[in-house]
């Protein structure tokens, strides 16, 4: 099967500005004396600030307004850039907008929340509670008020929402084609999986080379699968909803546990110094919960030579800026 075909018959709701550029990094290469590095920049994709997210939510909003849906309903952390991105969409589609979120109230919104707020999204707040565990009942609340809910899953990681990174590896893949270039290794930030599952599906069906490393910035709860196993079953899930005759095993998923900190949310020096330099040597804003945790990473393993001058690693950038500002006495180091 043809991706254009496997792809066509996904609904989309056009929420974007894609293709997001492909630059590389030669500054930010030369300061760490490791591989070429590039960048995927979907915190250009133009939907409230942009994110990665606006890729998966093309598809559900579509997927939600095929149904007949008034609502959507989502969830996550007080400062989630997918819930922020989720309320965005919702305007743009002329749709309703509930979150769940965790924590409790601030005296005055700021980041994503702000956005959240500027958004018209109804916000329902959870107390420890920030993976959307609030939604079903939202959901019911809402039936019983004769709405139409749609779900929107934690993240956008379901096999709806991995399509939308099925596509992003095609856009890729079109890109490098143009500039004559290969890859040797894809790195990003992985948390609820549809974007990690979404590009492993995409680099089979585009046949893309390159090790597609998923990292882990979220300490799993006790009694949770293990997270490489998430992932696992959503690429599956996700070719056989595309009608894809493929099997990912448990070694195609890579996905580094080494970098978590304190957890999530919790920034360290990895963090700030990752932040910091690729701010100062290319001009280009990481968040310090997603991005800068991934870009610390990458920074890590080219020290430790598990990246080397021989590779080509692109940097997927997720997005996530306006978290940059609740964070500012973490980011800033002390003296």
């Amino acid at each position: 099967m043809s991706p254009d075909h496997s792809l066509s018959q996904a609904r989309r709701f056009s929420l974007g500005f894609f293709p997001t550029p492909l630059v590389e990094m030669k500054r930010l290469s030369a300061e760490l004396g490791g591989p070429r590095l590039f960048i995927k920049r979907d915190d250009q994709t133009g939907l409230a600030f942009g994110g990665n997210k606006t890729r998966k939510l093309e598809y559900l909003v579509g997927e939600a307004l095929a149904k007949g849906c008034d609502t959507l309903v989502s969830g996550g952390a007080a400062q989630s850039n997918h819930c922020r991105q989720t309320a965005a969409a919702a305007c743009a589609a002329g749709l309703g907008c509930h979150l769940a979120l965790g924590g409790e109230a601030p005296d005055v919104p700021e980041g994503n929340l702000l956005l959240d707020t500027l958004l018209g999204a109804e916000i329902h707040w959870g107390g420890p509670h920030r993976k959307g565990e609030q939604i079903p009942d939202i959901v019911n609340q809402l039936v019983s008020e004769g709405k139409h809910p749609y779900r929107v899953p934690y993240g956008g990681s379901n096999t709806t929402g991995a399509v939308g990174f099925v596509a992003a590896m095609g856009e890729l893949k079109a890109q490098l084609t143009q500039l004559q270039q290969s890859l040797t290794h894809i790195l990003f930030a992985s948390s609820s999986g549809g974007t990690q599952a979404g590009l492993l599906v995409g680099a089979r069906l585009f046949g893309m080379g390159a090790k597609v490393i998923g990292i882990g910035i979220d300490k799993g709860e006790a009694g949770d699968d293990p997270f490489e196993t998430h992932v696992q079953a959503l690429a599956n899930a996700t070719v056989r909803h595309l009608g894809i005759a493929h099997h990912f095993s448990a070694t195609d998923v890579i996905v580094e546990n080494d970098f978590l900190g304190d957890g999530y949310g919790k920034v360290g020096e990895l963090e700030r110094r990752a932040v910091t330099l690729t701010a100062r040597t290319e001009g280009i804003l990481l968040d310090p919960v997603y991005t800068g945790r991934a870009m610390g990473a990458l920074m890590a393993m080219i020290e430790s030579q598990q990246l080397t001058r021989a590779d080509t690693v692109l940097f997927w950038h997720t997005g996530g800026a306006p978290a940059l500002f609740p964070y500012a006495a973490d980011l800033i180091a002390p003296g």
